[in-house]
């Protein structure tokens, strides 16, 4: 009895394990990442967590979401472990700025890292631009590496030369705090380490045995995050405007419109978190444009082409950033060229639909033919569409005769012969005539 109430007294005393808030920064870097991330800090310094481990394996991405992801990364009160992996992966571009934020960096085997070299619109930048660009990007790396002891020369070739390090050499040239082959031998290598944040303090790490909870992200976050593809939210975009057009050219459906609505939002809200090129979005118009005049106006396909085309440069160019987060140009055609034929069939069907003479309606007997049921002297009844209206005639005609109708006024049409009563053999009627 006595060694039981030791042990228990023993499990009360004893300090609880400590706890790691992960967070995994496995795609482009763009805005939504700056959300997941802040948030990520915010939950582990609520719930007091030894450290914040970031799971790193990303092409780059944009520059001022990567520098807001940075600043608090150095403001976070809970240490912050930035990770590449797993072996295979790669923290490239914005991953490296990230990497080198971090108050430790570290790899898995087989990983590799750097390649940070500006890029604007995956083209060529003007020489001027392009050095002040670099000459910016390379001060606030230098400063960051600098702060962490790290090789701050090395660390600038990555931008100016955009070199590229596999674990060992990051490690080897100071780029790297350890290399570790999974999560949990890398925080038990980390426990006791004392470590120099970003305001010039020191803290020791207590990571040994922690407790690895991953971040729970938000309904949105998962959303956007899901959808946060500027391809997928092309696609979404497309189909939702497809089904409004639907549902505009035939009210009732209730379903295309519905589900186009939905599609829209979810590719705005998408597209809606990148940087928009505005010549894209209006090369996308002139598209819709384009499509609807090839409908209207006989010009042998050559204003659809151009729609066509002007679709898909619009695809390309909508978004205006490096080219991870570009739509791909195999994504624009596979959905513009489609879109194109639909949007120019449908437009096609309801031009010539209003084209066509009313069939509804009082108006729809106009230049129609009847048959007097009564002799029209002037006033009578005539039988048309299968009903027997009251008529009223200019010209005197006799029963069976065939009457067009001219004009309707209210519930009595104004007709005028049209020739010989219905039924005579028009040969007989011109003999009676010379007769």
């Amino acid at each position: 009895m006595k060694s039981i109430l030791i042990l228990m007294l023993a499990a009360i005393v004893a300090p609880a394990a400590p706890k790691v808030i992960a967070v995994n920064v496995d795609s482009v870097v763009h805005p939504i990442t700056v959300e997941i991330i802040t948030h990520a800090i915010d939950q582990a310094s609520r719930e007091n967590a030894a450290a914040i481990l970031l799971r790193l394996n990303t092409p780059g991405g944009l520059l001022d979401a990567t520098r807001e992801i940075n600043s608090r990364i150095v403001a976070s009160r809970v240490p912050v472990i930035a990770y590449v992996t797993p072996s295979g992966g790669r923290a490239a571009s914005a991953g490296f700025f990230i990497l080198q934020a971090a108050d430790v960096a570290a790899m898995a085997p087989g990983t590799n890292t750097g390649a940070s070299s500006p890029v604007l619109l995956g083209e060529q930048m003007d020489p001027v631009m392009r050095s002040k660009v670099e000459n910016d990007t390379s001060a606030w790396l230098r400063s960051l590496v600098t702060k962490r002891g790290r090789n701050a020369e090395l660390a600038e070739q990555t931008v100016r030369q955009a070199k590229a390090f596999t674990e060992r050499e990051a490690l080897d040239n100071r780029l790297l705090d350890v290399i570790a082959p999974d999560e949990q031998r890398l925080l038990d290598e980390l426990d006791g380490r004392e470590i120099k944040r970003f305001d010039g303090n020191t803290e020791k790490l207590h990571t040994r045995g922690a407790e690895i909870v991953d971040y729970r992200a938000s309904l949105r976050e998962r959303l956007i995050g899901a959808i946060a593809d500027p391809n997928t939210g092309y696609i979404l975009l497309v189909l939702g405007a497809l089904g409004i057009y639907v549902e505009f050219q035939a009210p009732g459906l209730i379903v295309p419109g519905v589900a186009g609505g939905i599609l829209v939002l979810l590719g705005l809200s998408s597209l809606a978190v990148l940087p928009i090129n505005w010549v894209g979005a209006a090369l996308l118009v002139l598209a819709v444009a384009l499509f609807v005049l090839e409908a209207k106006f006989a010009s042998h396909g050559i204003l659809g082409t151009g729609g066509a085309v002007a679709m898909v440069l619009g695809a390309v160019y909508l978004i205006n950033g490096p080219p991870e987060l570009r739509i791909r140009l195999s994504t624009a055609l596979a959905v513009s060229l489609p879109f194109a034929l639909i949007t120019m069939f449908l437009v096609t069907l309801v031009i010539r639909a209003r084209a066509y003479p009313i069939s509804m309606g009082q108006q729809a007997l106009v230049n129609q033919i009847a048959q007097a049921r009564t002799a029209l002297d002037p006033a009578g009844t005539v039988f048309v569409h299968g009903e027997h209206w009251d008529a009223v005639s200019s010209v005197p005609v006799e029963q069976g005769g065939a009457v067009r109708v001219v004009g309707v006024d209210g519930m009595i049409l104004r007709v005028e012969p049209t020739g010989p009563p219905l039924g005579q053999d028009s040969d007989v009627a011109n003999t009676n005539a010379r007769t």
